[in-house]
């Protein structure tokens, strides 16, 4: 009996060993559980880079720090913001120097808005182009497709001129223009309903000279645009202020003159405003 009774003790001792050693194997394999779930753990570069999107979404919610009156001059929306600014655009876009033009804008640190004509973006050269000028940064305005008096014509007419175009950028840079300037700054109770529903804001212009005759040289539309004076255009005295929006061309004579331009108005105390930040309504 004593024999049998240590034999049976023996084998219950065994089976809790084993009966441990299984718990134990058990626990070490699920440890590897946790550690696998690690690399799915967020760095905290990782984490960084994240709330950096987040900070760059917002300040691109809030970033529009001008609005354009409706004398289409450029105004702050804070006192804090700098008034001494006026923004530079380009009508007849892009035509033969509108490339030069960009170049020399992005060189200069200088934005603008070109406003496009549709006729200009017809060929493969024009739509080439336009692409050109939107991927170096700069905001493309809708001038109407075949530039004409938009009260010659009828309310189907301008809507179609408008709409199209708008339309037709989009298939090239993916984008909706955002301004929209008249052809000779007519507008219509109608076109202003359609830029309206088409959420572009409208737009004329404070003074411009390269389509005079007397300006077309680059000497002459340089004085005139940093002085905003043009008397041989029956504007003898200064257009030149705070949020002046400056019309310019496509042109050569504009083209040559451009870095003299931006070089003039800063030295006279401004700087030029980044479309962008232009408050879209």
């Amino acid at each position: 009996m004593l024999i049998v009774m240590l034999m049976l003790f023996l084998s219950a001792c065994n089976t809790e060993s084993t009966s441990q050693s299984v718990s134990l194997n058990e626990e070490v394999k699920e440890e590897p559980t946790s550690n696998e779930e690690e690399p799915n753990n967020k760095t905290d570069e990782a984490v960084r880079e994240e709330l950096g999107k987040e900070e760059d979404n917002q300040e691109e919610e809030v970033r529009a720090v001008y609005q354009v009156s409706d004398k289409s001059t450029v105004i702050p929306l804070a006192e804090d913001i700098d008034e001494n600014v006026v923004l530079l655009t380009f009508d007849d876009a892009p035509d033969r120097y509108s490339l030069d033009i960009a170049e020399t804008l992005r060189s200069l640190d200088a934005n603008a808005i070109f406003f496009v004509n549709g006729h200009f973006i017809s060929t493969p050269e024009g739509e080439d182009k336009l692409r050109k000028i939107h991927d170096m940064g700069f905001l493309i305005g809708n001038h109407t497709y075949n530039h004409p008096l938009l009260s010659t014509i009828s309310e189907e007419e301008q809507k179609e001129e408008i709409v199209s175009l708008n339309n037709r950028i989009e298939e090239i840079i993916g984008e909706r223009p955002k301004f929209f300037r008249a052809p000779n700054g007519v507008n219509t109770d109608y076109s202003k309903q359609v830029v309206q529903d088409e959420g572009m804001v409208l737009m004329n212009w404070t003074y411009g000279y390269d389509y005079f005759e007397p300006y077309m040289n680059k000497g002459k539309l340089t004085t005139a645009m940093i002085t905003g004076e043009g008397p041989e255009a029956d504007v003898p005295y200064s257009l030149l202020k705070p949020g002046a929006n400056l019309l310019m061309h496509d042109r050569e004579w504009t083209s040559a003159a451009l870095a003299d331009i931006i070089k003039g108005l800063r030295e006279s105390g401004y700087e030029m405003v980044d479309p962008n930040l232009i408050q879209i309504k």
